[in-house]
């Protein structure tokens, strides 16, 4: 077999272990252990696991949509503590812990695009993390590298990941399960203008400063 083979097979077999995972992601949403589930996948996002939280959100979400809001805020916590875990890997494990995950993911080559953000203003690169394309993962450990200031990094996930998922929950809650492929089709679209009038806010506060 060749390189070229080699390479294919190990795309391939990531591939079917990505689907593999995203469907026993969603079997929860038909189980009593949703919640705990959510909670669950969500802090493991944050530092290792390849599934977005999202998925299961909206699972929950379109099953019970008047609990939208209350799995927002359950996906928000599990996010934010796992983020915390997340620096911590970064922190005190990097060599171990952090640079096997992202080289197993392969984005050690946005890590110094990150570490640059960060030394620019970790506040609002945290802050825009949650609605990039980049793996959160990659901000949070990132996050513990550069030993940013723990309550800075708290804050700004907060914000982030509650926006992120409260966005999510929103849609679900007004306007059901018909709004899915809207989402599916448009979630970035809808994630630059939340990061576009998060940015305009920060000028908006510094100008009132």
């Amino acid at each position: 077999m060749n390189h070229t083979e080699q390479v294919g097979l190990s795309l391939a077999k990531k591939a079917g272990l990505h689907r593999r995972l995203y469907d026993w992601t969603l079997h929860w949403a038909h189980t009593p252990y949703g919640s705990i589930a959510l909670f669950a996948l969500a802090f493991c996002e944050s530092s290792f696991f390849p599934i977005p939280p999202d998925v299961l959100l909206m699972a929950l979400a379109f099953s019970i949509p008047r609990k939208s809001f209350k799995y927002a805020a359950i996906c928000s916590v599990g996010s934010i503590s796992g983020g915390c875990f997340g620096y911590f890997i970064g922190y005190q494990f990097f060599e171990y812990v952090g640079l096997p995950i992202l080289n197993f993911y392969g984005i050690m080559d946005k890590f110094n695009f990150v570490k640059e953000k960060y030394n620019a203003n970790a506040f609002a690169a945290v802050s825009v993390a949650g609605f990039t394309p980049i793996p959160y993962k990659l901000f949070t450990i990132a996050a513990g590298v550069c030993k940013i200031n723990l309550w800075t990094f708290i804050i700004a996930s907060t914000v982030s990941r509650s926006g992120r998922f409260f966005i999510v929950a929103g849609l679900v809650y007004l306007f059901g399960p018909k709004i899915k492929e809207f989402i599916d089709k448009y979630f970035n679209i809808i994630s630059i203008v939340f990061v576009v009038l998060l940015i305009a806010g920060f000028f908006v506060v510094k100008l009132f400063k």
